[in-house]
């Protein structure tokens, strides 16, 4: 298995630099396979989603597509897969971020009885809370 950073995705999935795209497209076609995914770390999926939001202008049901793709596809490997899916159901129709959703649901799951922050779109969900 190999690791892929937010850099080689995107050049992968938006073809906009000749060189760089090409030699992102070679590596994950080249080393990317069911039996040897390339890996995904729950960073760079969230590097990923804002990258392409704010650089590239992907609204958010082509971001929500994206993230779809990529937990689907054999060739990769995402980390806290679970987590992601459950992340992207909530972001679905949520105001914040997907990375604060994954952040939640990410601390839920290592035992966090509750997440606070002063983002008051994220403290909409009610397992977050803003500091009084």
């Amino acid at each position: 298995m190999i690791g892929l950073d937010t850099d080689i995705l995107v050049r992968y999935l938006t073809q906009d630099e000749p060189r760089q795209s090409a030699a992102a497209s070679q590596l994950i076609e080249n080393h990317c396979s069911p039996s040897t995914p390339g890996h995904i770390s729950q960073i760079v999926l969230c590097e990923l989603i804002w990258v392409l939001g704010r650089a590239y202008g992907y609204e958010k049901p082509q971001l929500i597509h994206l993230l779809e793709q990529l937990l689907i596809t054999a060739e990769l490997d995402i980390e806290g897969e679970e987590l992601a899916w459950k992340a992207l159901t909530v972001w679905r129709d949520g105001p914040a971020d997907f990375s604060d959703y994954l952040l939640t649901l990410s601390n839920q799951a290592a035992g966090c009885e509750r997440t606070y922050s002063f983002d008051s779109r994220l403290a909409r969900h009610p397992d977050v809370f803003q500091p009084e």
